[in-house]
């Protein structure tokens, strides 16, 4: 990296005290007569008779100690020791100086946080609230009447936003996209009796936002499964969701239903992470 000026110094440079040369190998590192303790050779300089030595050659170092290759005498000088630092002490970086190069391999900050191609973090998103309800049991409806289905049983509830005892809805208290669907099962009285089907998925009641119909007019069957899907923006306060399902009969006599029961109805949502 260029600097204008003075490139920043980075480490714990020290220059130790004087030691004086006398028979013997081993002698003590100190600044200001404390211990130091270097964590390597070739983390020192030292200077002996004018001549910078070889780390591990000409000395090792033993906790707060030098030890040099031989003992020295009372006429050599040893002319001075400079500690450089720690090993791999970078100091303090600059913003915006790290690239992604240098991060770890997998980018992340913490459990819920990714790092973006720009070098700014994004924090994960969750697919709540979401919940997922069935019809415990057939439905009985009428022929040609738009009818509310009563998903009753919940499989989960996130947080607490179906209603799944009164009123049948999905009222979200988070507002973005969520992904929406139904699948119910339509049945007439017989088999050659069903002659149209349509389970619609409805918001706040009155717009109709995806509907699957059956037109079984030339060719009357006894049933027909739907599964209607959508993605609708929800404001996480008023908006609500709810699926309602129509029969028109050949002959309307005996029964008319939303089959219930094993899994055949039921309703889901879920938030998508944007």
């Amino acid at each position: 990296m260029a600097y204008i000026g003075k490139q920043p110094i980075v480490g714990n440079y020290q220059v130790l005290d004087a030691l004086t040369a006398t028979t013997t190998d081993t002698y003590a590192l100190t600044k200001n007569s404390v211990a130091v303790f270097p964590q390597t050779p070739a983390n020192c300089i030292v200077s002996l008779n004018g001549v910078i030595q070889a780390p591990f050659d000409s000395y090792t170092i033993s906790g707060s100690n030098i030890v040099f290759a031989s003992a020295l005498t009372a006429s050599d000088s040893i002319d001075f020791i400079t500690v450089l630092g720690d090993v791999l002490n970078v100091g303090t970086v600059s913003d915006g100086t790290i690239g992604l190069a240098k991060l770890s391999a997998t980018g992340t900050k913490d459990a819920t946080t990714f790092l973006r191609g720009d070098n700014t973090f994004q924090t994960i998103g969750t697919n709540t609230p979401a919940f997922l309800a069935k019809l415990s049991s057939d439905q009985s409806i009428s022929d040609n009447t738009l009818t509310k289905v009563q998903f009753d049983t919940e499989d989960f509830d996130t947080n607490s936003n179906y209603d799944n005892a009164t009123n049948y809805r999905f009222t979200p208290t988070v507002a973005g996209k969520y992904f929406v669907y139904a699948s119910v099962w339509l049945e007439s009285n017989s088999n050659t009796n069903f002659n149209r089907g349509y389970s619609i998925i409805k918001k706040n009641g009155s717009t109709t936002l995806v509907q699957s119909i059956q037109d079984s007019r030339d060719n009357p069957t006894g049933a027909y499964s739907s599964t209607p899907s959508i993605v609708v923006s929800m404001n996480g306060t008023t908006d609500y969701l709810e699926v309602q399902a129509f029969i028109v009969a050949q002959t309307y006599s005996g029964i008319i239903q939303v089959n219930g029961g094993s899994g055949q109805s039921f309703f889901g949502a879920y938030k998508i992470i944007e």
